[in-house]
């Protein structure tokens, strides 16, 4: 409990809303190096203001005090999170810089093995870091499922909303909302969801560039537009139909090179 006296300095409030404040420059540095599009800052500006109000009033039913450095972690990791929700966002009006969106996911699932681990060294575990904890790995594995299913398909969308159904099922059978014993095996399907996520959404751009010859790890997406050339090769590019690895719908390029459209149109 000693330990618990050392840290907290400063009000909780004030530190969640320094939270959203690092939110707001990381934003802006995403839209200087990516050039991130107003889809990106809305998502971004969104998540912001949503996570402190919901932060905020987590905080006043746990009377937690302080906030701690466990939880300052978390917070970091919540402000990546919030990086790549606006990177995620972006894609959904062209191919968004692969790196960034790699980099900050990565960097937050390495954090993911720091906070619970600066809880215990420094006394500060509490119920509220450890909701606080989970409820940011879900929303990045959901965001991730969103962007990855973009390219394999919106059956990747049930990994990302798995934790969301249980939550909505625990409001018409309250036993599933009982406490939960600590699981080692929890974690580690949480932390391999995220890493396989983030290999799947990085795919072969992240790791050495794209394979050609239909071969890729990165499918085609789905064209409107036939004819005309191809994105990657700038060969003839056919009427859509099924090409690419995995037999995912596009206007396939007539010389194999499975990049039949890489403007995501």
């Amino acid at each position: 409990m000693a330990l618990n006296n050392t840290y907290g300095a400063r009000p909780v409030q004030q530190e969640i809303a320094a939270g959203a404040g690092v939110q707001l420059l990381l934003l802006a540095l995403l839209g200087s190096v990516t050039g991130l599009g107003p889809a990106g800052w809305l998502a971004g500006l969104a998540f912001a203001v949503a996570g402190w109000a919901t932060l905020s009033r987590a905080l006043r039913r746990s009377g937690l005090r302080p906030f701690g450095p466990a939880n300052r972690v978390t917070l970091g990791r919540a402000t990546l999170a919030g990086g790549v929700t606006a990177l995620v966002a972006d894609s959904f009006a062209g191919s968004p810089p692969v790196a960034p969106l790699v980099g900050l996911t990565a960097v937050a699932l390495v954090l993911d093995g720091v906070d619970g681990r600066v809880a215990r060294r420094t006394g500060t575990s509490s119920a509220f870091g450890a909701r606080f904890d989970m409820e940011v790995d879900a929303f990045l594995i959901l965001v991730l499922s969103v962007y990855v299913s973009m390219e394999l398909g919106p059956w990747v969308l049930l990994i990302g909303g798995m934790r969301y159904a249980f939550v909505a099922a625990a409001r018409f059978l309250p036993w599933l909302d009982a406490p939960l014993p600590p699981s080692t095996a929890r974690k580690a399907v949480a932390a391999v969801q995220g890493v396989f996520l983030l290999v799947a959404g990085g795919g072969a751009d992240a790791v050495g560039g794209e394979r050609g010859g239909g071969g890729g790890w990165r499918w085609d997406r789905w064209c409107g537009r036939s004819g005309g050339t191809c994105g990657g090769c700038g060969g003839p590019r056919g009427s859509g139909g099924w090409s690419g690895f995995g037999g995912r719908r596009g206007g396939g390029c007539l010389r194999g090179c499975s990049r039949s459209c890489l403007r995501g149109c």
